[in-house]
C-alpha cells in the first residue's frame, strides 16, 4: 500500500524518482523495476521472488499421515516416544524438529515450560559395578487396569542402565532380594548399593532420624555378608538419578505395554525382561566414564544362600520346623538320632521355596507349600 502511494505520486509528478526511491528506502534502480513489475502483474508482482518453496520441505501428505497417527494411536505420547515408535512402527522418515512443530502448530502438544534454575547433578561413579541404586515406583502400569503395581529396579549408576525390572503387588524384603539376585546371577557381586531408608532396608529408630548401623534388616544382612556397602538416601533429592528414570517409565511403560497387548503382571514381568530393557538401555544409557568393570564374579557361588530370608528356629518335639504357618518335617538323618529342641537356620528364597540347615548341613529342601522336595524333584 505505500509502495502504490508513492508510486501514484510520482506519475503525477509530484516526486521524481529519486525522491520516489528515497521515501522508499530503495535505489533508483529498483523503484523502477518495482514500477514495472506492478504495471504488469499488479500488487502481486511485488513479492519477492527468491522465496520459492524449498525442494526439502517436508511432504504435506506425510505430515497428515504423522498428525493423524498421533490422533488414533499416540495421543498422550510425549513427542520423543512418539518420533520413536513412528520410526520403529510406521516407516516414517521425517526428523523429530519437523515433528514437534507440526504438533505444537496443531494445539496436540504443549510446548515445554521454562527449565528452572541449573542445579548442579551428583558425579556418577567412574566405573559400572560401583554403585548400584534400587528403587521401587507403585503406578497403575497396565493400561486399562486401575489397579497399581510396584515397579521394581535395579540400575547401574554409571550409565543408568536398567539391571532389572519387574512389577509385583507390593515391594519389600522379597522383590529386594530378587531384584539383587538377578544382577548377581548375570553380572556378579558389585561394591556398593543405594536405596531409601525403606523398613526392608533399614531399621530407624526414630522416625526421619538416622538409620541404624547395628541392627540390621534381612537385606542389610545379606548385603554386609556378601561385603556390598549399603548407603541410605536421605531425600528425594538424594535419589534423583532413580526418580529421574521412573518419570521416564511412568510415562512410557504404559503406553509400551497397550502397544504389545500386555494385559497381566507374568507376561508383563517377561516383555520386561526380554524387550524392554534391551530397548530400553540401548535407547537411553549413557557410555561410563572409565572402561572396565568392578563387578566380581563370586565363583562359589555363596550368593545363593545370602540373598534370602534367614532366621533361626528351634526343632519341635516332632521333628518339625515352624515357619510362617507351615510346618516343615525334618527327613531322617545319619548327623543324630533326632534333632528335638535343636537350632537350626531355614533359608526362604525370593521364588517361594525353603531349605532347613544345621550348621553348615542342608538337612531338607520344601516348596512353598512347606512339603519336602525329593532329591530328583530338586535336581529337576
Amino acid at each position: 500500500m505505500r509502495f502504490a502511494d508513492v508510486l501514484g505520486r510520482s506519475e503525477r509528478s509530484e516526486l521524481s524518482q529519486m525522491e520516489a526511491a528515497e521515501l522508499l528506502g530503495i535505489s533508483e534502480r529498483t523503484f523502477r523495476r518495482w514500477r514495472d513489475r506492478h504495471r504488469e502483474f499488479g500488487l502481486p508482482g511485488l513479492a519477492d521472488r527468491r522465496l520459492a518453496p524449498s525442494l526439502r520441505r517436508a511432504p504435506v501428505a506425510e505430515i497428515e499421515r504423522m498428525l493423524g497417527l498421533y490422533r488414533e494411536l499416540y495421543r498422550g505420547f510425549t513427542v520423543q516416544h512418539f518420533h520413536e515408535q513412528l520410526r520403529k512402527r510406521h516407516n516414517y522418515g521425517l526428523g523429530y524438529t519437523v515433528t514437534k512443530l507440526h504438533l505444537q502448530r496443531e494445539g496436540l502438544v504443549v510446548r515445554a515450560k521454562t527449565r528452572s534454575a541449573h542445579r548442579k547433578k551428583r558425579p556418577r561413579r567412574p566405573m559400572v559395578g560401583m554403585m548400584l541404586h534400587q528403587d521401587a515406583s507403585t503406578h497403575a502400569w497396565l493400561p486399562g487396569e486401575a489397579r497399581v503395581y510396584d515397579l521394581v529396579v535395579t540400575m547401574e549408576d554409571a550409565t543408568s542402565a536398567l539391571y532389572s525390572a519387574f512389577l509385583v503387588d507390593q515391594e519389600g524384603t522379597a522383590s529386594s532380594f530378587r531384584g539383587l539376585r538377578e544382577v548377581v546371577a548375570r553380572h556378579g557381586l558389585f561394591c556398593s548399593l543405594y536405596t531409601d531408608r525403606g523398613s526392608h532396608y533399614f531399621f530407624t529408630p526414630e522416625a526421619g532420624g538416622k538409620v541404624s548401623k547395628t541392627a540390621l534388616t534381612q537385606v542389610g544382612r545379606a548385603l554386609r555378608q556378601l561385603g556390598i556397602e549399603h548407603i541410605a538416601a536421605y531425600s528425594p533429592q538424594a535419589r534423583g538419578r532413580s526418580e529421574r528414570v521412573f518419570q521416564t517409565l511412568q510415562d512410557r511403560l504404559p503406553k509400551e505395554f497397550k502397544l504389545a497387548g500386555i494385559d497381566s503382571v507374568e507376561a508383563a514381568n517377561i516383555w520386561l525382561r526380554d524387550s524392554f530393557i534391551p530397548e530400553h538401555n540401548k535407547r537411553f544409557a549413557v557410555e561410563a566414564e572409565q572402561e572396565g568393570s568392578a563387578f566380581v564374579a563370586d565363583a562359589t557361588g555363596a550368593w545363593r544362600e545370602i540373598l534370602c530370608l534367614q532366621d533361626d528356629r528351634v526343632v519341635g518335639p516332632d521333628n518339625t520346623v515352624k515357619w510362617d504357618r507351615l510346618s516343615l518335617q525334618l527327613p531322617p538323618s545319619h548327623l543324630r538320632p533326632h534333632f528335638v529342641k535343636t537350632t537350626v537356620r531355614v533359608h526362604g528364597y525370593p521364588d517361594g521355596r525353603l531349605a532347613v540347615f544345621w550348621g553348615p548341613h542342608r538337612m531338607g529342601d520344601y516348596d512353598a507349600q512347606g512339603l519336602i522336595i525329593a532329591p530328583e524333584r530338586l535336581a529337576a
